[in-house]
């Protein structure tokens, strides 16, 4: 048992690996505690961590991919595929563990969303029925921090969409969207700098 004591085994194996996983859970986590705001992540204990997860599909879907994020961290081999494939069958969430992830993603609704990027920021927002993907050239979108994407939104090519940035409803992105700039439209055009 003195594995599942404070500061044993199991503690001491989970920590190096664990620890940038769990933070950017807990900040997922957080983005549910009041939905599509940003709470405090020192809000989230484990008890009400365990309601959302209950209650928010999307956040256990979230879960499952820390997961595979940890266990490909740790070197776990063949977990991170098993998750992927589980998170398409179960949330209609296409999101492989390889993809570099900031803390706090807030999927409204998972179903639909491809969610293939080079990377993607901190305290994102996705609505729903989103996709990131490549054109020819193999090239996968930059999303930066606390950008918003709407509904049935694609993001293509070796973009950038900026930090604060905006993407509406429907949107084709083909070009980058500069910070604080909302992108409207198919193809979508850029409107000036928000001043909210």
């Amino acid at each position: 048992m003195e594995m599942f004591a404070p500061g044993g085994r199991l503690r001491t194996m989970l920590r190096p690996a664990g620890g940038e996983h769990i933070v950017n859970f807990t900040r997922d986590a957080a983005r549910w505690v009041r939905p599509q705001q940003v709470a405090d992540p020192s809000e989230v204990t484990w008890p009400i961590a365990l309601r959302l997860l209950i209650r928010y599909p999307p956040l256990r879907a979230m879960a499952w991919f820390r997961f595979a994020q940890w266990c490909r961290a740790a070197g776990v081999r063949g977990v991170g595929g098993y998750v992927q494939r589980r998170l398409l069958r179960l949330y209609g969430l296409e999101l492989a563990p390889s993809t570099p992830v900031g803390g706090g993603l807030y999927i409204a609704h998972p179903v639909g969303c491809v969610l293939h990027a080079a990377s993607i920021g901190e305290d994102v927002t996705v609505v729903g029925q989103v996709t990131f993907g490549t054109l020819e050239d193999g090239v996968w979108p930059v999303v930066g921090d606390r950008a918003f994407i709407g509904v049935g939104a694609r993001i293509l090519g070796g973009i950038t969409v900026g930090c604060d940035a905006r993407v509406g409803a429907n949107a084709v992105v083909l070009r980058d969207v500069p910070d604080r700039c909302t992108a409207v439209g198919v193809p979508a055009r850029i409107l000036p700098e928000s001043t909210v």
